[in-house]
């Protein structure tokens, strides 16, 4: 018999999981001028001259390793800032030496939901949804538990990406059920898939940085992965940027969180970058999550709350967030999307939005965006055993 899920205390939102990195790992993390936490004494030049590299290295920063994205187009120097600046002030140097140049902070990304403590699985039947075969997904996260047994029918390819390696997470391995998995009355988006893990996170206070993300993306990028899911949101960060440009000029549909700090808050990113299918949550009740973010670029609704997802061991969580409705739209655009390409990406887009349903004003609109998508997928909690309150995410 299944058992219910143990309650446990919220946990942390995005705000205060920055500031808890920022004040319990201030050797390696420091905020830069907005308060957003950055990998302490790190630059990433995008693209500099041997000019500028001579000026950096007179002024006293040193070279780092130069990492060639050459399934992105992109070459990144990583400088250290020279003793006595703080990160802030060695940009502010860098800017004023080569004003020309493309200099950004090593920022950290946060996740966008959570989940609460697995419940026993119940005995497999015939899973509700066709099975996806062939579909291929991207999530970059942290790694994914094997052991899960949604994933039994799934194929994982995972690689680490951050300082320290690899560590399955109960994020990543939610977030992977929703798209490949399935097991009793549970199934993803598009069950038995193949995923793609890029692990940016593994165990140490850096992973999420966006060096370690766009290696990720790279990485997906090189193996021609069409749809990459990324349920994690941060400030705005030029590397990124310059990475999804390169990723969907290919062909390539990243789908990713609106992320969870309230109605007013300003756009998250990557989901805020142009080509980009940003989507948001709703509820058991087709309502949208009251701490998903709005804006224009919102392109669709999936379920993000009241459902079950894939715990770390055999059982079920139940989840909240938008990082839990992304992965369901990914699922989704990768059964339309069998390899990178342009005009096909844009067409498997507007397939989807043909079988939205239309929330709230007529038309598009910046809470739903295009509509609801995939409301089918969404898995009650009560049915695999996850019967207390969600954690609300990050």
């Amino acid at each position: 018999m299944s058992q219910p899920l143990v309650d446990m205390p919220e946990v942390p939102t995005r705000r205060e999981q920055a500031q808890r990195l920022l004040r319990d790992h201030p050797g390696q993390i420091e905020p830069d001028p907005f308060g957003q936490p950055i990998v302490r004494g790190e630059i990433l030049a995008i693209g500099p001259t041997a000019e500028a590299l001579n000026k950096a290295r007179r002024a006293g920063f040193a070279i780092g390793g130069t990492t060639s994205y050459g399934a992105l187009g992109l070459q990144v120097v990583t400088l250290t800032a020279p003793r006595g600046l703080t990160t802030a002030q060695a940009a502010e140097r860098l800017h004023a030496l080569d004003p020309q140049g493309q200099y950004e902070f090593n920022h950290v990304y946060q996740l966008g939901g959570a989940t609460g403590l697995a419940a026993n699985a119940p005995a497999p039947v015939i899973a509700r949804a066709a099975p996806a075969v062939g579909a291929r997904v991207g999530l970059v996260d942290g790694s994914v538990a094997r052991e899960q047994p949604t994933l039994s029918g799934a194929r994982l390819v995972q690689r680490a990406f951050a300082p320290g390696g690899a560590k399955a997470t109960p994020h990543a391995t939610a977030v992977a059920s929703l798209i490949a998995g399935a097991w009793g009355p549970f199934a993803g988006a598009a069950p038995g898939a193949t995923l793609y893990v890029a692990d940016v996170y593994g165990p140490s206070p850096m992973g999420g940085s966006v060096a370690a993300l766009v290696r990720g993306l790279a990485w997906m990028a090189e193996n021609r992965v069409p749809v990459i899911n990324v349920s994690l949101v941060g400030p705005p960060n030029r590397l990124l940027q310059a990475a999804v440009q390169a990723l969907t000029a290919r062909g390539h549909l990243v789908v990713a969180a609106v992320g969870n700090d309230g109605p007013s808050a300003p756009p998250l990113y990557p989901a805020a970058y142009p080509g980009v299918v940003a989507v948001t949550g709703v509820d058991g009740r087709r309502r949208v999550l009251p701490e998903a973010g709005r804006g224009e670029h919102v392109d669709f609704a999936a379920p993000g709350a009241d459902m079950a997802a894939g715990g770390m061991g055999a059982g079920f969580v139940r989840v909240r967030g938008t990082s839990f409705a992304a992965p369901i739209a990914a699922g989704r655009l990768a059964r339309l999307l069998p390899r990178p390409d342009p005009a096909a990406a844009a067409r498997a887009v507007s397939a989807l939005a043909s079988q939205a349903a239309d929330l709230g004003p007529t038309g598009r609109d910046p809470v739903f965006g295009q509509g609801l998508i995939a409301f089918d997928v969404r898995t009650d909690p009560a049915s695999v055993g996850a019967q207390r309150t969600a954690l609300r995410g990050p």
